[in-house]
C-alpha cells in the first residue's frame, strides 16, 4: 500500500516508518507536498482531529492517508492538556516548562508522581473505507525531565513497568509499548482481518 502519513511531526513519521515499512508500506510524508494547505484541528476529540485530518489529505491528493491526533492527559489538571498537547507551546522544551507550570499553580498538593495516558486516535482513509482506532498508556508525570530519547512530553512520562520514563526508553522498545504502538497494532489488525495491501503476508 502507497501510504501517505498526514504528519509534519518528524517525530512521529519516524515512528509510523519504523514499523510500516518492513511490512511493505510505502511510506510518504507531508514534506513531500509542501505546498498542501494544512488540515485545522477543530475538534475537541482525539479521534475527531484525526479523522478530520484523514480525510483533508486524502481528499487533496488522492492517496491513502493516516492521520494521528495524540496527546497527554494529566488527570490532576483535569485530562489537559489533551487534544492540545503540541499547541501548549512552540518547542518540546517550552512545552515541558508550561506542563510543569500549570501542575506546580494548579496542584501543588499533589504526588510528585501523576497519573497520566498518552492518547494515540489513528484513521486511515482509503479510496474504499475508513478504518479508526484509539490506543494508549498509562503512566505518570514527574517533577524532573530524564533522558534524551523521544520527543514531546517523553522526559516527563514515568512507565512504572520499566521504572523508565519514555525519553530513557530505546526507540525499538518504546516503539513496541506506545500508545502510538497500541493504536497501529489494532490498525494492522483491523487490515489483516479485511486481507488488505502488503501486510496479507505478514
Amino acid at each position: 500500500m502507497h501510504l501517505l502519513l498526514a504528519t509534519s511531526n518528524p517525530g512521529k513519521a519516524r515512528e509510523f516508518r519504523r514499523v510500516l515499512q518492513p511490512l511493505g508500506f510505502e511510506i510518504e510524508s507531508l514534506e513531500t507536498f509542501p505546498d498542501l494547505p494544512a488540515a485545522e484541528e477543530t475538534e475537541s476529540t482525539f479521534k475527531g482531529n484525526a479523522r478530520l485530518k484523514a480525510r483533508h489529505y486524502h481528499q487533496l491528493t488522492g492517496l491513502p492517508a493516516l492521520a494521528d491526533d495524540s496527546g497527554l492527559e494529566v488527570d490532576a489538571l483535569g485530562g489537559r492538556p489533551g487534544v492540545r498537547s503540541s499547541r501548549l507551546a512552540d518547542s518540546d522544551p517550552e512545552r515541558i516548562r508550561r506542563l510543569l507550570e500549570m501542575l506546580a499553580r494548579e496542584a501543588p498538593q499533589r504526588d510528585s508522581m501523576r497519573s497520566a495516558r498518552f492518547v494515540c486516535a489513528l484513521c486511515l482513509v482509503t479510496p474504499e473505507k475508513t478504518w479508526e482506532v484509539e490506543g494508549r498508556v498509562e503512566g505518570l508525570i514527574i517533577d524532573t525531565p530524564r533522558g534524551r530519547h523521544g520527543f514531546g512530553y517523553d522526559p516527563l512520562f514515568y512507565f512504572p513497568p520499566l521504572d523508565r520514563t519514555f525519553a530513557q526508553i530505546p526507540p525499538q522498545t518504546k516503539n513496541r509499548i506506545s500508545h502510538r504502538a497500541d493504536a497501529l497494532k489494532k490498525l494492522l489488525a483491523l487490515l489483516r482481518q479485511e486481507s488488505a495491501g502488503p501486510i496479507d503476508q505478514c
